[in-house]
């Protein structure tokens, strides 16, 4: 069956359950907190699509959003308002690079929220800090926020909304 006329089914309630926020934190423990994170605001949380996706302009699943992609485009339908997922990927653009920063990986979990037309900027930005600094507790005073020099939207979200004075563009 194509990835674009595959019905969505929601990942098990079981795998979104992991609520503990104690150190250290496992990549496990880190997953289950993102997806329950969207998943108590509306979001479906869905499974994570092919390492070979059914698109003949890529060899790989490189990105969260690829799954999506369809959608995006306006081939298919939405099937849900909101989305998350833990998708898995893979990437070898900078494979020389593996194995010498702590950083460069070429299979990774990348974990994504996606509104398909049900939520845009504002709410994104206020889940995104709510999800770090409360969710995981990252402190606020050691997070700076930059934005894209033209979106004044987006910077007037959390400058003046979000956290006042950490946003810059």
């Amino acid at each position: 069956m194509s990835s674009t006329s595959a019905s969505i089914q929601p990942m098990s309630e079981e795998l979104m359950g992991d609520t503990s926020k104690d150190l250290p934190v496992s990549g496990d423990s880190i997953r289950r907190r993102f997806l329950g994170f969207y998943a108590s605001r509306g979001h479906k949380v869905l499974p994570s699509a092919s390492l070979v996706p059914d698109d003949p302009t890529v060899l790989l699943t490189i990105a969260g959003m690829l799954q999506f992609k369809p959608v995006f485009l306006g081939k298919v339908p939405r099937e849900v308002p909101c989305a998350t997922t833990a998708q898995r990927c893979i990437r070898t653009n900078d494979v020389e690079n593996v194995g010498r920063t702590a950083r460069h990986h070429t299979f990774f979990d990348m974990l994504g929220n996606f509104s398909f037309g049900d939520y845009f900027k504002k709410e994104a930005i206020k889940w995104a800090w709510e999800l770090s600094t409360i969710e995981f507790g990252l402190p606020a005073n050691r997070l700076w926020i930059s934005v894209y020099e033209n979106d004044d939207e987006a910077f007037e979200i959390w400058h003046d909304e979000v956290c006042q004075t950490k946003a810059h563009n």
